[in-house]
């Protein structure tokens, strides 16, 4: 039996196996759990074996390829149209061994241990981020309610919380006070997770020489570049700093027909943390355009005469992703942009 493709549909537990030979013809269909995966496929000769990028992909992919296979990861989205009938387990893994043979498909690269643990760093700060938010809003709320009012920020409210359960003459109950306490505890113990976290943050990117590159960029510090070495590693998976762009969804969305061209906004497709730490970082640098190298301040200048505001730092962030880019994958250093000396 010789098979051409297969596909594998994932699972927590149990696996769901589709091969095709060299015609397209359905000549395996297996269902098995983790362990007796590995060991079917390390007595079966498949020349590509897909699978979709989601949770434990990347682990299974790098163990696969251990065993000399040819792996490749793509997105559910791109494998979708190939569903032709109702959904099943082996529906699925049958679309898969169809999409990974389609010479145009784009695939996920397989992440590497070291990638793993920077996006779980990300992730795991990034809930705790949004969680001082809600709860800082809530407290924001709840005081509103008893005629306190406390202006939009978690500065203000951490100068103001203190002086609110220390006031005795406010007309607030004893449960609320308590209530209050514990939410502003709440609050002081996300905050010191945070920073712990962006202390090894910082020290992972100490440690990476790419990370170093990074941070040399105007608006990338060791968080964004961290966080854009886990997603993409050295960013050989793309062609050109507009390839990235287009994937991280800082590139107008298109609406063509007729010979007509539209562009509307940006698609907003793609890894919308990236995206976030970047647009933010590109407000940052236009805040202070001033202190930025005489190339890159002229250039923001001249926008910023016939642009809006938010138009501009979304063009700076997507000339912040192309030179992102071109440092990691040409491995060289940023060189800040020079004026033009007229003749």
């Amino acid at each position: 039996m010789k098979i051409y493709a297969l596909g594998i549909d994932l699972g927590k537990t149990v696996f769901h196996l589709v091969g095709l030979d060299a015609n397209g013809q359905v000549v395996i269909r297996k269902r098995c759990s983790r362990t007796q995966l590995l060991t079917f496929t390390a007595n079966v000769q498949a020349q590509l074996i897909g699978m979709e990028a989601c949770s434990g992909a990347h682990f299974l992919g790098r163990a696969l390829r251990a065993q000399g296979h040819d792996v490749r990861l793509m997105p559910a989205q791109y494998v979708k149209p190939y569903v032709q009938t109702n959904k099943s387990d082996y529906i699925d893994a049958e679309a898969i061994a169809e999409a990974v043979q389609w010479p145009r498909m784009r695939f996920v690269p397989i992440k590497t241990e070291e990638q793993l643990d920077l996006q779980a760093l990300h992730r795991v700060r990034e809930r705790w981020v949004m969680r001082r938010t809600a709860v800082v809003n809530q407290v924001r709320s709840l005081l509103l309610e008893r005629g306190l009012t406390v202006p939009k920020g978690r500065r203000h409210l951490n100068q103001a919380l203190p002086r609110i359960l220390e006031d005795a003459e406010l007309p607030l109950s004893g449960s609320f006070r308590v209530l209050l306490a514990q939410l502003k505890l709440e609050l002081e113990q996300l905050a010191a997770r945070i920073e712990q976290m962006d202390a090894v943050i910082e020290q992972e990117a100490r440690e990476n020489e790419a990370c170093q590159r990074l941070t040399t960029i105007p608006g990338v510090g060791p968080v964004t570049a961290t966080a854009l070495i886990a997603a993409i590693g050295n960013g050989s998976a793309f062609g050109k700093g507009r390839d990235l762009s287009t994937w991280m969804g800082i590139v107008p969305g298109e609406y063509t027909t007729g010979g007509k061209q539209k562009l509307l906004g940006i698609s907003k497709r793609g890894n919308k943390y990236l995206r976030r730490l970047f647009v933010q970082g590109a407000r940052s640098v236009l805040q202070q355009r001033d202190k930025q190298a005489p190339g890159l301040s002229l250039w923001l200048a001249q926008l910023l005469a016939c642009k809006h505001q938010n138009v501009v730092v979304v063009a700076l962030a997507n000339k912040m992703v192309r030179i992102a880019w071109a440092v990691l994958c040409k491995n060289e250093s940023y060189r800040a942009p020079v004026l033009a000396v007229s003749t």
